[in-house]
């Protein structure tokens, strides 16, 4: 079965990712990666990551995916000393220079090449196997046709990654200069402003100050916003056509969006080729509960331009409640607060077991002493609600 990777862009995420299923997480340390605003991690905390995510027979890979400068080299080997001595199962890198710098000063490093590096085809495959590189994140650019060539090409011991799901950016492969141009901030250096997610209007220049707004036409609009990408019903095909990791975007994106998103491709994947269309449609109606853009298959099906939406305002159904801090007893059970609810309120839950979308009507709440507790309105107060379901520490309440 092929793997399924997710996000990171906290400890917490990570912790979230594993336990609704994900087999591998990826993320950034403090440098060198290309989300520098998603918390990431310090040496010490990969470390630990590292050490928790051995500990559950699970992997991390560690993104290198700059596209340096001369002076992002500086400190650079300490920083690979590091990895090394910590076990990382992989690093993910884009820059030719980077992956030269590796081979000389971290050979043990396994080197996973970015999508960032536009990979899309068998030529440049088994030129990068030629430096050892073990894995190859391909560009979304891809069909699956396309994908299923590729695999024929190249040997059989270089795994394939593809994303199934998230954001995508409006740049090929994600270099981007727009947010470097309007901002200063570098998207190739960790920094993006997310600019293309911003709203435009166009001036016509004989009519000055008449802004008049960007509106989409029966085929759509063709300006900077992509719609995201889902893949849920699509992953035998891509697992055929040689795909041995599916990623899932989103290291910016909030914990109850990995456990949502993990929880259904998790499903999706245990079901296999046993998958029916009634389960495709509960997990594609449970994909519309955490934030995203409209959906789209992208590339993968060989259709063209069918990304681009004009819309940049996400949506989603469900809203993040509370989080379950510790396991039901007969009656009750201890959560924390995310976002306000009340006595009477219907609350669902988000579980990788038993308990995945069933009900709680709200009928009582008490606060850690026991005092009665009408409405949930402090952020991140403890509270007891009383439910004879079999909720454990991790699931997720929404609304």
């Amino acid at each position: 079965m092929a793997e399924l990777l997710a996000p990171a862009g906290t400890f917490e995420k990570m912790e979230t990712a594993f336990r609704f299923g994900a087999d591998a997480v990826y993320f950034a340390g403090k440098k060198f990666g290309l989300r520098a605003f998603a918390g990431n991690f310090t040496d010490d905390e990969i470390k630990e990551a590292t050490d928790y995510a051995h500990s559950l027979g699970k992997k991390v890979y560690i993104t290198i995916n700059i596209l340096a400068h001369e002076s992002d080299f500086e400190g650079l080997k300490e920083y690979l000393d590091e990895l090394v001595k910590y076990k990382v199962d992989a690093v993910i890198v884009s820059d030719l220079g980077i992956m030269e710098f590796i081979r000389e000063h971290a050979p043990s490093l396994t080197i996973h090449v970015s999508t960032q590096a536009n990979i899309l085809n068998s030529y440049a495959i088994n030129f990068l196997a030629k430096l050892g590189v073990k894995r190859i994140i391909l560009a979304r650019e891809l069909s699956i046709e396309e994908i299923k060539q590729i695999k024929a090409k190249i040997p059989s011991d270089i795994e394939l990654e593809a994303f199934i799901h998230g954001a995508m950016c409006i740049a090929y492969s994600g270099r981007c200069l727009l947010s470097n141009y309007l901002t200063g901030r570098d998207a190739n250096r960790g920094a993006c402003t997310q600019a293309c997610r911003w709203e435009y209007t166009i001036t016509e220049k004989s009519r000055k100050g008449d802004q008049y707004q960007i509106e989409e036409d029966q085929r759509g609009t063709y300006i900077l916003n992509s719609k995201d990408l889902m893949m849920i019903e699509h992953l035998g095909e891509l697992e055929k056509a040689g795909v041995t990791s599916f990623k899932i975007e989103g290291r910016m994106k909030s914990p109850y969006y990995v456990a949502n998103v993990v929880n259904a491709y998790r499903r999706a994947l245990d079901k296999g080729d046993k998958i029916t269309e009634k389960d495709l449609e509960l997990l594609k109606k449970e994909l519309q509960k955490s934030s995203h853009r409209q959906y789209t298959t992208g590339f993968y099906l060989g259709a063209k331009d069918k990304e681009c939406l004009e819309s940049s305002s996400p949506v989603q159904s469900y809203e993040y409640m509370a989080y379950v801090i510790g396991n039901s007893d007969k009656e009750k059970v201890l959560i924390e607060q995310r976002n306000r609810f009340k006595v009477g309120d219907e609350l669902e839950v988000l579980s990788p077991n038993e308990c995945f979308n069933k009900t709680i009507k709200l009928t009582k709440m008490t606060d850690e002493s026991g005092n009665d507790l009408q409405d949930a309105k402090n952020v991140q107060q403890k509270i007891y609600i009383y439910t004879n379901l079999p909720l454990e520490k991790g699931d997720i309440l929404r609304k």
